[in-house]
Order: structure tokens, then sequence, then C-alpha cells
């Protein structure tokens, strides 16, 4: 176990589960991480203990539990936003340099690729070539960014998001499930990207962007 390296996961919802089924397949291609517990405010007892998983204490009491027990963090929280305050506290504690980067077996990255601390990768996402990820982003199940993309911090790409080359995207933006970024298009920082929209002009920041072609006010 001494060569295991020490985790906390942030978050025990769905998606912080769906975190630990990367962990568990991460461990189960090479012994990696040493999961010490989940720090959540609030959480399913029941569907915890079936995993093995206990919970450390709340958010608030993150910096502290990082500092007892020694061990690094990962987000894995659905929200931008939460993810950008939580990960802003521990930076301001001295201890974002203990954020960890989980990338699942069967998510696909390509060459000239430079992904950013904390970031997370699902079972079958994608990222192809000159892609930068930034700080706490999250590619969920089969969401795909191809080339040449930049990517801000704290971003989310829920389920089947595509974003297709060339594209900008600003810090904590968020898109719903099988949205479409189309190529050499921007979004900007803390716009949201509804499910299913399909963005064809640059989407400026804080939008609330929807529909086929994306609209918003």
């Amino acid at each position: 176990m001494s060569d295991l390296v020490r985790i906390v996961l942030v978050g025990a919802g769905g998606h912080g589960r769906e975190t630990l089924d990367a962990v568990e397949a991460v461990n189960r291609r090479g012994p990696t991480w040493d999961l010490v517990g989940m720090v959540a405010d609030m959480a399913d007892g029941e569907l915890l203990a079936r995993r093995g998983a206990v919970v450390l204490g709340p958010s608030d009491d993150l910096v502290e539990v990082l500092l007892r027990v020694d061990a690094g963090y990962h987000l894995a929280i659905g929200s931008s936003g939460a993810r950008a305050r939580l990960d802003a506290v521990v930076v301001a504690a001295g201890l974002g340099d203990r954020a960890v980067t989980i990338v699942h077996p069967r998510a696909t990255t390509g060459g000239d690729v430079r992904i950013g601390a904390g970031v997370y990768l699902a079972p079958g996402a994608v990222v192809t070539t000159n892609v930068t990820l930034g700080r706490h982003t999250h590619l969920n199940v089969n969401a795909v960014v191809s080339h040449d993309c930049v990517v801000g911090d704290h971003v989310t790409f829920s389920p089947g998001v595509l974003v297709n080359g060339n594209a900008t995207i600003g810090d904590r933006a968020f898109f719903g499930t099988g949205a479409i970024v189309l190529p050499g298009r921007s979004v900007g920082a803390d716009a949201v990207v509804g499910a299913g929209a399909v963005v064809t002009h640059d989407v400026p920041a804080q939008a609330r962007a929807v529909g086929v072609p994306a609209r918003w006010d």
C-alpha cells in the first residue's frame, strides 16, 4: 500500500460514485490509488456502504480532512460552479497542488494533449490532438473534444457532448447531454449550453443557449 497515492473524492452523489468506478477500474489495471474516503454534504449511506466507501466529513471541512489524512483530492462533483468554489478554497489553503487527475482506462487521448490537474475523463471520453483541458474540467461518458481546442478550467461536458475542432471554451461553462459545438466556435465563461443544443455561432459569457441552432437572449 505504501506505493499507492492516497486520495479523497469530494462528492458522493451519482457523479461521485461513477468517479469511484473509474478509480476502481484504474486499480484493476495496475494498483495506483489508495482511496481514503469521500467528502460530501449529502450522501446515501446505503449506496456508499455497498461500495465500501466512507464519508470523512462535509465539504466545509475539506482542507482539514486533506491535512488530517495527508491525501490528494479529486472534485467528483457535476456542477462547474461548485468545483470552482471548492477548488478556490483548497488553493487558498496552499493545497492546490494535491489535485488528482483521473482517467478511466476506456478513455482515449491523442498526441500533444495538455491535461490540467484534477481533470476527469470518463469511460468512452475522447480527446484527440493538440487539445488543452483546464484544471478540474470533466468529460463525462462518451464526450468528445476534437483537435486544436482550448478548454478552460472547471468546464463540464455531460455525456455525449461533441466539441468539434478549433473551438474555444471558457471557464466554468456547462454543456448538457448531447450538446454539439461546431468547428471554430467559442463558448464564453459561465455559459450553459442545453441538452441537445447545437452551437453554430459564438456563445457569449453567462448566456443560456438552447435549441437547434442554439439561441439565447
